[in-house]
């Protein structure tokens, strides 16, 4: 197993999940059934791509800062790769697998729920390992995957 030694690693995997949940999100937007749906998941995908540039910004700018010592302990590390690797969307042939059985929205809205959910735990353990003055950039990504996560809420419970 790879270990992240820098915090711009931690930013090129943020950068990577708002990517393909962009994707994502586009392709929801694609198959879905209403459209209040494919506004929201349209309103998503433009979501992650703001959140895309805003790691991909700090990727650069964190350059290579390492990351707190107490950081790189083994099994700290080991515990944010499982939170990369589980993650609803990193794996491209699992998405595509569980969006070719999806009977419905309510389902496509429950995957959904996932991915924010997922996103928030890996953002909110990336707060910590940025220096003390790019905490806010990811605090703001957070306070808005929970945005989105409320909405695909709301949307699941009129459905």
């Amino acid at each position: 197993m790879a270990f992240f030694f820098h915090a711009n690693e931690i930013a090129k995997s943020a950068v990577e999940i708002e990517r393909k949940g962009r994707a994502f999100y586009l392709r929801l937007a694609e198959s879905a059934q209403s459209e209040k749906s494919r506004e929201l998941f349209e309103y998503l995908a433009a979501e992650e791509a703001k959140h895309e540039e805003i790691f991909a910004s700090l990727q650069t700018k964190l350059g290579d800062i390492e990351l707190p010592a107490w950081a790189t302990q083994h099994e700290y590390m080991t515990y944010i790769q499982g939170i990369i690797e589980s993650h609803t969307l990193f794996t491209d042939d699992v998405v595509d697998k569980q969006m070719a059985v999806l009977k419905d929205e309510k389902e496509a809205i429950r995957m959904a729920i996932g991915f924010e959910k997922d996103t928030m735990l890996f953002f909110t353990e990336m707060k910590e390992l940025v220096p003390q003055s790019d905490r806010d950039a990811v605090k703001k990504c957070i306070d808005e995957e929970r945005l989105h996560l409320s909405r695909l809420q709301t949307m699941l419970k009129a459905l």
